[in-house]
């Protein structure tokens, strides 16, 4: 189980690797170009050069792309367009950056419901694969269920990935957004049933990332909040519970938290996973 966080990548992708040794990451988020913005701005070559140096160096690994925010899969033929091209940019970034794959969020139906969009969304998410290397993973997150946001059940998520019938579909499990879904992954008398439930809609083995944050709203509230480790809702006794889970054994953990100092992820956050880490003797893959 390696733990990590998303890092920034101000002047330059090859200073997350500085930032991440800085805070103890030992596997990273970045995003490739700005989340909030449909102009993509790739890596400079020099960076690439460093980054992979640096990452190399230190052994920094796996590392994710996180995917503008922007894209909506399930929104008009001219976004769906904008966000198909922005996906394959980010996934050919990913290929340059020697990335495991481009985390997403899937968008919202616009009130027409799930079942109306799903086969835009699947023939958009099968045009990104056809345009974007073999070896890279397109990574579905769940979302906390907030309007009417595609993917937070899920068996909304299975749906969408036996639509699409591509073994590089994969999913980030955030942790916040599952639990704001209703799924109580930090009770130990509920976690089996929901992972049996992700199991059974989507399969283990699709699961390759997580996004840690506790919650700064209750159970089933359906809203997007990230807390610190530990000072929310799912708090640390929480976190021991979804560590300790057979299902996440050998799964990285990645921050996206306030910080401390609300400055984001940091070394604080990062050492309350690495001590729960250590008091369960989860290994490092």
């Amino acid at each position: 189980m390696k733990l990590g966080a998303h890092v920034s990548t101000a002047g330059g992708v090859h200073n997350a690797v500085d930032r991440a040794q800085e805070i103890g990451a030992e596997a990273i988020q970045i995003f490739a170009s700005s989340p909030r913005a449909w102009a993509f701005k790739p890596p400079k070559e020099e960076h690439l050069v460093a980054f992979h140096e640096k990452s190399r160096e230190v052994g920094l690994g796996p590392i994710f792309l996180h995917g503008s925010y922007l894209v909506n899969v399930g929104g008009t033929p001219e976004l769906v367009e904008k966000s198909v091209q922005s996906l394959t940019q980010h996934m050919n970034a990913a290929g340059e950056l020697g990335a495991k794959g481009v985390i997403f969020h899937s968008g919202s139906h616009k009130g027409v419901g799930f079942d109306a969009v799903l086969d835009q969304a699947a023939a958009a998410l099968n045009e990104v694969l056809s345009n974007s290397p073999e070896d890279v993973q397109l990574i579905i997150e769940n979302c906390a269920g907030m309007g009417a946001q595609i993917g937070a059940s899920f068996q909304e998520l299975g749906r969408m990935i036996k639509a699409v019938d591509s073994d590089r579909i994969k999913i980030c499990l955030d942790t916040e957004h599952a639990f704001a879904a209703g799924y109580n992954i930090a009770d130990p008398d509920a976690i089996d049933a929901a992972m049996k439930e992700f199991d059974d809609e989507i399969g283990l083995d699709r699961l390759v990332v997580v996004h840690a944050n506790d919650a700064k709203v209750e159970l089933g509230s359906g809203v997007d909040r990230h807390e610190n480790i530990g000072e929310g809702h799912i708090g640390l006794d929480g976190f021991q519970t979804i560590m300790g889970h057979s299902a996440f054994r050998d799964v990285p953990f990645l921050l996206e938290v306030p910080g401390v100092d609300k400055k984001g992820p940091d070394k604080v956050n990062l050492d309350r996973l690495k001590e729960i880490r250590t008091r369960l003797d989860v290994p490092i893959c």
